[in-house]
């Protein structure tokens, strides 16, 4: 029973692993480069508790996150209506768009299998079918926020120090320092996913449902391996 949980939960489980490792990486760096810091402004280093609860900390997290978030919910809602020839992350043209109620198997063509809210039909069939984006779009605008607000803080902080007026939530909002954070994510997020829809085209790995067959013809799109 728990090698069926491991091997059908795999992937969740191999990211979840890699996440909770990465993460811990980067509060024990983020320590030493914190503590470096503060140690040449000659101000006594801190914790590791203090440091996982301080601004700083939360900032370089949330600010990474909803760059993730963003990139998905972009990628959820662009591939309804944006193709790539011959990419398995596109649809092929006759398919542009949100597609026939058939195609969907919702409205008659649901099955017995479908989720229960597809069966169910009128409002609850319509918010399940944009679920994922809205989701993808939901945690996005929660870490941006979170971004923003421990952001402000860590500003605060080292406007304080250098003996500068801190600012306000509205005006850390306009600030360089809070669009920088988020535009160097963000170009980076785009590229990747620009990158892997034009690589598929005319690059293969075997095995993999983010590549074509390896024998697939280059123009072939929507096909996986």
């Amino acid at each position: 029973m728990m090698r069926r949980f491991l091997r059908d939960n795999g992937l969740s489980l191999g990211f979840g692993l890699l996440f909770l490792a990465s993460l811990a990486g980067q509060a024990f760096a983020g320590l030493a480069d914190f503590n470096d810091g503060r140690l040449r402004h000659a101000v006594e280093p801190v914790g590791l508790l203090d440091y996982l609860t301080s601004a700083d900390f939360a900032v370089d997290v949330a600010e990474n996150w909803q760059s993730e978030y963003l990139q998905f919910f972009l990628y959820v809602f662009a591939t309804v209506w944006l193709l790539q020839r011959g990419s398995p992350e596109s649809k092929p043209a006759d398919r542009v768009g949100v597609e026939s109620d058939e195609a969907q198997q919702i409205g008659a063509h649901a099955t017995k299998e479908s989720p229960r809210w597809v069966r169910a039909g009128g409002w609850r069939t319509g918010v399940f079918s944009i679920s994922l984006g809205l989701v993808m779009l939901g945690l996005f605008l929660l870490s941006w926020l979170a971004q923003s607000v421990a952001g402000m803080s860590a500003y605060n902080a080292e406007q304080i120090a250098d003996f500068g007026d801190p600012v306000s939530w509205f005006g850390y909002l306009a600030s360089p320092d809070f669009w920088n954070r988020s535009l160097q994510n963000w170009q980076s997020e785009f590229l990747a996913i620009g990158s892997m829809a034009v690589f598929s085209v005319y690059l293969r790995q075997r095995g993999s449902p983010e590549s074509k067959p390896v024998g697939a013809p280059h123009h072939a799109t929507d096909e996986s391996g």
